[in-house]
């Protein structure tokens, strides 16, 4: 399967390429900025027509691609000015949606974001652990976005049955070289409640791509990509008894669980986190 990645040059997206390449896929990366090569294309997403220029065919290195997983984006709120926020990454992913549709690309694999569920939960979360039952609730000019996007893609597949798009809400993306400040969150529970004490290795990110690319039906579906366990030792009643005390919990879950829900994620796609931070600290 050939892929066109788009942010293919960001923290998430570098391990992407890399993890799908082992796995044999032919990776076509896009973003503004990257190592020269034939495995790279640079691309302004916000306009359209480089995007469904480089979709479509680039020169001899590529003739048309399977798929398309779309990463490219600021990556967070709080980077640029809200303005300049929105007006790079709704465009550039509208641009990328409508660009797959009217090239006949069926698949399509996207990075939406935790911050959908309501972080950093000032207005704390209707129950624990947090999933994809109810509805989003952005907070930011970032997390708008996020949201609309969502919509965006579920109007899209309404349009055209056959095709697939899925949103992979990713907790806050993780490499083995942050892990070493990991101990030092134990010593303030709100340091890191805006996403309930949550993360995603990098690793186990590209692994939710690929499932997502290989098992998901036609339509839109939406799914929260965390690792397994929380970022802290302490454990999960502790830091809840701290921080939110009246948050009902809608089951039971171990001392170090995630406490974003990646059950959903495991029963329809078949994700199963391989990578925690207390393997390296």
């Amino acid at each position: 399967m050939r892929i066109a990645l788009t942010g293919s040059s960001g923290k998430l997206g570098t391990v992407v390429a890399r993890e799908l390449r082992a796995k044999g896929y032919d990776v076509i990366g896009i973003d503004v900025a990257g190592e020269r090569g034939p495995s790279f294309v640079q691309v302004d997403l916000t306009d359209y027509g480089q995007v469904i220029d480089a979709l479509s065919s680039v020169g001899d290195r590529h003739d048309g691609v399977d798929a398309v997983v779309h990463l490219g984006a600021i990556p967070a709120p709080g980077i640029r000015s809200d303005v300049a926020t929105f007006h790079n990454n709704m465009p550039a992913t509208f641009n990328v949606f409508w660009a797959a549709v009217r090239l006949g690309i069926r698949r399509i694999v996207y990075a939406s974001s935790e911050t959908v569920l309501g972080l950093p939960f000032d207005a704390p979360p209707p129950y624990v652990p947090v999933d994809e039952e109810y509805p989003a609730r952005p907070e930011s000019v970032y997390s708008l976005v996020k949201t609309l996007e969502e919509q965006l893609a579920g109007e899209l597949v309404r349009w055209h049955p056959d095709l697939s798009i899925t949103a992979l809400r990713f907790s806050n993306v993780m490499t083995p070289q942050d892990y070493v400040e990991f101990p030092s969150f134990d010593a303030d529970a709100t340091r890191r409640k805006w996403n309930l004490w949550s993360y995603i290795d990098a690793r186990d990110g590209a692994q939710a791509v690929q499932r997502a690319l290989e098992v998901a039906a036609p339509g839109f579906d939406r799914f929260i990509i965390a690792a397994a366990d929380t970022v802290m030792s302490r454990p999960n009643a502790e830091l809840l008894a701290e921080v939110f005390p009246d948050v009902p919990a809608s089951r039971e879950f171990g001392p170090n669980d995630t406490l974003l829900s990646i059950d959903k994620a495991r029963r329809v796609l078949g994700y199963e986190p391989q990578h925690s931070w207390r393997e390296h600290v």
